[in-house]
């Protein structure tokens, strides 16, 4: 009898190993400590093992609680009616400096029940990170923040080191898998808006594949963003968190992405990511990242 897709097997390239570690107790338990949320946990990344055990944590500010239901995601979704912890960026902060970390990533969920959407709270935690430990590189994966000039220039007021948002999937099908309230030209916007607002800013975004997309969907979607000016892509594999998410409609082989890295490196990606177990917090950007923010600052210095 064939597999449905509900029940497919994952093939021997999607790999994780479960949570464990020394390293990855520490992290946990200091986060926890501080009463903070991360992505690694509430988005059920498959890399969480590895990244909390190098002691890199993408961590997740404005609450645990989304306003929009993405059908591909986990977090829990709902109406915090304008509950905010004043204290959490404070917070975040002195996780980083006690977690000793040279490179944080901070995202959130949306809060379309704040009046800016979070973009001061945002602000507020970057520059307390940079307060505390002004050598930590800080990179915001955000909300589209409905692509509204003045909540961007906010957030980017506090001097990110990275922007990242991301588009998540392809134009056609991003009606079946983000909220009503998410679209494509939202998010291109979005990019294009924080790159005019501030040329020289390094920006960032990621699609998963397996929902049904084809390569010439993929294509569209990388050459719009080279288009806005987007510079570093990630690419992975969607994996279904849980039976009332969206089905995997395939799995990618390796080899299929190595073709997609060769296609979006000839479109100009200053940096490309693209593998089954890719996440946009993906180590190797962010590497490449720590490289092009020294070099940059090597010319100032030199200038």
């Amino acid at each position: 009898m064939p597999e449905t897709k509900r029940h497919q097997k994952k093939p021997s390239w999607i790999r994780s190993r479960p949570p464990g570690g020394e390293r990855y107790t520490f992290v946990k338990n200091r986060l926890k400590t501080l009463d903070l949320h991360t992505v690694c946990e509430e988005a059920h990344c498959p890399n969480v093992s590895e990244c909390w055990g190098m002691g890199t944590a993408t961590v997740m500010i404005l609450g645990d609680t989304c306003t929009r239901g993405c059908r591909f995601c986990a977090v829990k979704t709902g109406n915090p009616k304008g509950d905010l912890d004043e204290s959490e960026p404070r917070h975040v902060a002195e996780a980083v400096a006690d977690l000793k970390l040279d490179y944080v990533v901070l995202t959130s969920v949306d809060r379309d029940d704040l009046p800016d959407g979070g973009a001061a709270h945002f602000a507020e935690t970057v520059c307390e990170i940079k307060t505390l430990t002004p050598d930590t590189r800080v990179e915001v994966l955000i909300p589209d923040f409905e692509a509204r000039p003045e909540r961007l220039e906010v957030l980017l007021a506090s001097k990110p080191d990275v922007v990242a948002h991301n588009i998540e999937t392809v134009r056609r099908l991003t009606p079946s898998v983000r909220d009503r309230r998410a679209s494509y030209e939202t998010s291109m916007n979005t990019l294009a808006r924080l790159i005019a607002l501030e040329p020289a800013c390094v920006t960032k975004s990621s699609i998963m594949v397996g929902l049904g997309e084809t390569e010439a969907d993929i294509l569209e979607a990388m050459a719009d963003l080279r288009e806005v000016g987007v510079q570093i892509l990630t690419l992975g594999q969607y994996l279904q968190p849980s039976p009332r998410h969206l089905d995997v409609e395939r799995y990618y082989t390796p080899e299929e992405f190595e073709n997609l890295d060769r296609k979006a490196r000839d479109m100009g990606f200053r940096f490309v990511a693209s593998g089954p177990m890719v996440r946009s917090s993906y180590r190797a950007a962010e590497l490449f990242v720590k490289g092009l923010l020294a070099a940059r600052e090597d010319r100032n210095a030199q200038a």
